[in-house]
């Protein structure tokens, strides 16, 4: 079996119309045909219709293509951020799952470093740029904790707790179906997540190789100062 058969990556959206097919086709360029779950919070825009547009056609050899793929859509109410990953990783039938934002464009990935990784690590998260509307804006704030050298159990100073962050991030499957996200946090439930999982004395890996293009969206929290 090929790696990338063992691979689904969740995509939370709510109106990506801008941004998802980047991000779709980014996984394809990086990752392969893999098991791509979009579960989606009342889309009013043209997100799906863009999202079914890479589905792959069971008529055709997709093997042979590079944009199409493996597509599942979830459609969920009452949103929050745990309940949203929580429904994509009940249907993920990867070993390894990855998480990514809508609006992040994926540069760089081995996957099989990776893999070989997490026999080590609980989760994996990767360096984020953040762009504002094409362009490179300087590290600050939560874009600090991006640096260019691996470190284990990343602490943030700045929030007083361990760091880490799901707009590009990969775990064992297995694992996180019986370790999920707490539903009824309106944030940060990555942070919750590896905070608890410290406390249970795994360990976790920032990987500066991991790669991501994160782009400004307007109901954006970590833009203070741009416009």
């Amino acid at each position: 079996m090929k790696l990338t058969n063992e691979i689904s990556v969740i995509l939370r959206c709510k109106n990506e119309e801008n941004w998802i097919g980047h991000a779709i086709q980014s996984i394809i360029d990086n990752i392969g045909l893999c098991e791509i779950i979009v579960v989606n919070n009342n889309s009013s825009d043209e997100s799906i219709r863009i999202v079914k547009s890479f589905a792959q056609d069971p008529k055709l050899n997709f093997e042979k293509k590079n944009n199409y793929t493996k597509i599942k859509i979830i459609n969920i109410e009452s949103y929050s951020p745990g309940k949203s990953l929580n429904a994509g990783i009940k249907k993920a039938t990867g070993k390894y799952t990855i998480i990514m934002s809508a609006h992040c464009v994926l540069k760089k990935i081995n996957i099989k470093k990776s893999v070989k990784d997490l026999e080590k690590f609980v989760a994996i998260f990767g360096n984020q740029v953040p762009i504002w509307k094409g362009k490179r804006i300087k590290k600050r704030y939560i874009w600090s904790h991006f640096v260019n050298k691996p470190i284990i159990n990343m602490f943030s100073k700045l929030e007083d707790r361990y760091f880490f962050h799901n707009a590009i991030a990969i775990y064992k499957t297995k694992y996180l179906k019986s370790n999920l996200f707490d539903e009824y946090l309106t944030s940060k439930e990555d942070r919750y997540w590896i905070n608890n999982q410290i406390e249970k004395k795994k360990k976790f890996l920032y990987d500066p190789s991991i790669e991501a293009d994160h782009h400004y969206t307007n109901n954006g929290n970590t833009w203070k100062g741009l416009a």
